[in-house]
C-alpha cells in the first residue's frame, strides 16, 4: 500500500491544478498550468495543459507507482461523449507516463469531496456561475441552476455584475447622482466617474462598453460589489442579499426541507469571506439548521481521493480525507 500513489487533477477554466499522493495521505507532487477545459480552449491546448501540471506533479515520482487518477472539469458529461476532447487527455495522460486508468468527474461533484468525506450531500457553487447539486454516495444526482449566463447563473459573479451595471442604467435614466457602487462601475466601464450634462450620452458609452466585450466578463465586476457591501452602500448590500436568496433557492429546488446531510460550498465568492459567504450561511442555516455546512477545499487533493476510493487496498477513505482536509 505504501508505494501505491494517486493522482488528482481539478481542471478549469484559468487554471489547472495536479496532486500526486500516496494512500497514507503524503503528498508527492504538484503541478499548476493554465486553463485546461475543453470546452473554453479546445482539446488539444487543455490537453497539453493538463499535461504540464501532470508533469509536475509527477517530477519525482514513478508514474509505474499511479494506481489510479481523476479528472475534476466543469462539463464533464459533454467531455467524454466528444472522441477528439477525450483522445486528446488519453494520449496527454500516456505521454506523462501513466498507464493507469483515470476517471472524469464534474467539477461539483470534486468540491463536494473536497468539502465532506460523507457520501450524500448537497453542493453550492457560486463563482463567475452557480450551480447546486445533489451528491448520492459520491455521485452526482439531481442538479439545479448551472444554466449559463443567458438564462441562470442566479446569484453568480455573472449576476452580480450585471445588476450592478443594471442599477447605475438606473440612476442614469433617472437623472440621479449614481452612488458609491454605480458610481465604481461607471469609472470601471468607461474610465470615468463623469456623467455627461445629457446622461443618455453616459448611458450609450456605458452600453458600448459592455457589448464590446464577451458577456460573461460581466463577472469582473463583481468585486466591486463585494467591496462596496463590505462598506455598508446600500445598493451592494441590496445586491448580495438578493444573490444569497437565489443562492438558497436554487439549493432547496433539489434539497429536501427535513435533510440532515452537509451542504459543501464552493467557488471563489462562497469560500473566501464575503459578504455573500457569509449572506448564504445564515439563508442555509435558517432553511437547514440541522445541516453541517463545509467549505471546499483543495479540488485536486479530492480527485485523489476520489480515485483512492475505487482502490481495494485503501481500507479507510475517511481517514484518508481527514489527513488531507484536517478540520480547522
Amino acid at each position: 500500500m505504501s508505494d501505491t500513489v494517486v493522482v488528482g487533477l481539478d481542471v478549469g477554466g484559468t487554471s489547472t491544478r495536479a496532486t500526486a499522493l500516496t494512500l497514507a495521505g503524503e503528498r508527492l507532487g504538484t503541478g499548476r498550468a493554465g486553463g485546461g477545459n475543453p470546452t473554453s480552449h479546445g482539446a488539444e491546448r487543455a490537453a497539453a495543459e493538463l499535461l504540464t501540471a501532470l508533469r509536475a506533479a509527477l517530477a519525482d515520482v514513478d508514474p509505474t507507482r499511479v494506481a489510479a487518477g481523476t479528472i475534476g472539469l466543469a462539463g464533464a458529461a459533454r467531455i467524454l461523449a466528444d472522441p477528439a476532447s477525450r483522445a486528446a487527455f488519453d494520449q496527454a495522460w500516456h505521454d506523462a507516463g501513466l498507464r493507469c486508468p483515470y476517471a472524469v468527474h464534474g467539477d461539483a461533484l470534486v468540491a463536494y469531496a473536497s468539502g465532506t468525506a460523507v457520501p450524500d450531500g448537497t453542493v453550492l457553487i457560486a463563482g463567475t456561475g452557480a450551480i447546486t447539486a445533489q451528491v448520492v454516495d459520491l455521485r452526482l444526482d439531481r442538479v439545479a441552476d448551472g444554466h449559463g449566463w443567458l438564462l441562470g447563473d442566479a446569484g453568480s459573479g455573472f449576476w452580480l455584475g450585471r445588476e450592478a451595471v443594471r442599477r447605475l442604467l438606473a440612476d442614469l435614466d433617472a437623472a440621479r447622482t449614481p452612488g458609491t457602487l454605480t458610481t465604481a462601475v461607471l469609472t470601471e466601464l468607461t474610465g470615468s466617474a463623469e456623467v455627461a450634462p445629457r446622461p443618455r450620452d453616459t448611458v450609450d458609452a456605458t452600453i458600448q462598453a459592455v457589448t464590446r466585450r464577451p458577456p460573461i466578463e460581466l463577472a469582473r465586476l463583481a468585486p466591486l460589489v463585494v467591496t462596496a457591501a463590505v462598506d455598508g452602500e446600500p445598493v451592494a448590500t441590496a445586491l448580495i442579499a438578493e444573490a444569497a436568496a437565489h443562492l438558497a433557492a436554487s439549493v432547496g429546488r433539489i434539497r429536501p426541507a427535513e435533510a440532515t446531510t452537509p451542504v459543501v460550498l464552493g467557488g471563489g465568492l462562497l469560500t473566501a469571506h464575503t459578504p455573500l459567504a457569509t449572506a448564504v450561511r445564515a439563508e442555509i442555516g435558517q432553511r437547514w439548521p440541522s445541516a453541517p455546512l463545509r467549505t471546499a477545499g483543495d479540488g485536486a487533493a479530492a480527485a485523489a481521493w476520489l480515485a483512492a476510493r475505487a482502490l481495494p487496498e485503501l481500507t479507510d477513505p475517511a481517514a484518508l480525507h481527514a489527513r488531507l482536509f484536517p478540520t480547522p
